[in-house]
């Protein structure tokens, strides 16, 4: 089981963040409901997401931190070990009533704000963060083809299978492309062409 080399960008949506001040009014906090839960980004000081994620966990908050495998090789060992798939970010499934305790976590810094209004992230964008997150498992390749920049493409087997994105270049080599509209992220993906499929109507959907 291989993983997929990742590198990611922050792409074109505007955000802006909210202080850490806690004194608030949080009745007009638009998205954020008082029953159901929906997930949110929050912003975490540099290389303390891990800190924030187990803190959170220990509120009883639903908290998602996606990472990635890393490999360093030196001279006698190799090391292997996670890193945040975007730094400085933790995703937190929460309602009304979770908002202040998470504002509060040491090490947190902001929740990803839209204008005014704290900013739901659909599921459908965490399931992709979730398999971008993971490995490709069970490759079938499919027939060879060559593919033009910019064409979309879908994923046909593995963990990524029907995710859709466009084929970029980058250092001499084709690689594959998924954005998050919400958050407005890019994630650049390595991955074998012949797990890809075109889109027959030539419409890039992220």
């Amino acid at each position: 089981m291989s993983m997929i080399p990742i590198h990611y960008y922050c792409g074109k949506v505007k955000c802006n963040m909210e202080s850490t001040t806690l004194k608030r009014d949080t009745t007009n906090i638009n998205q954020l409901l008082d029953l159901e839960k929906r997930w949110f980004a929050v912003y975490t000081k540099y290389k303390c997401e891990k800190y924030v994620a187990d803190h959170l966990s220990k509120k009883n908050i639903d908290v998602y931190l996606p990472l990635v495998s890393k490999t360093k090789r030196y001279i006698r060992k190799v090391k292997h070990y996670d890193v945040p798939l975007i730094n400085c970010y933790v995703f937190v499934h929460i309602n009304k009533s979770q908002y202040l305790p998470t504002l509060e976590t040491e090490y947190v810094m902001k929740f990803l704000r839209q204008g005014k209004d704290l900013l739901a992230i659909p599921e459908s964008e965490m399931d992709l963060l979730k398999r971008v997150a993971g490995d490709v498992d069970d490759v079938i390749p499919v027939s060879e083809r060559q593919y033009q920049l910019g064409e979309p493409v879908e994923v046909t087997a593995g963990q990524l299978a029907g995710l859709k994105g466009k084929i970029v270049s980058k250092a001499g080599k084709k690689s594959f492309v998924v954005e998050l509209d919400t958050i407005g992220f890019q994630f650049r993906i390595n991955i074998d062409l012949k797990l890809l499929r075109p889109l027959e109507n030539r419409i890039c959907i992220s």
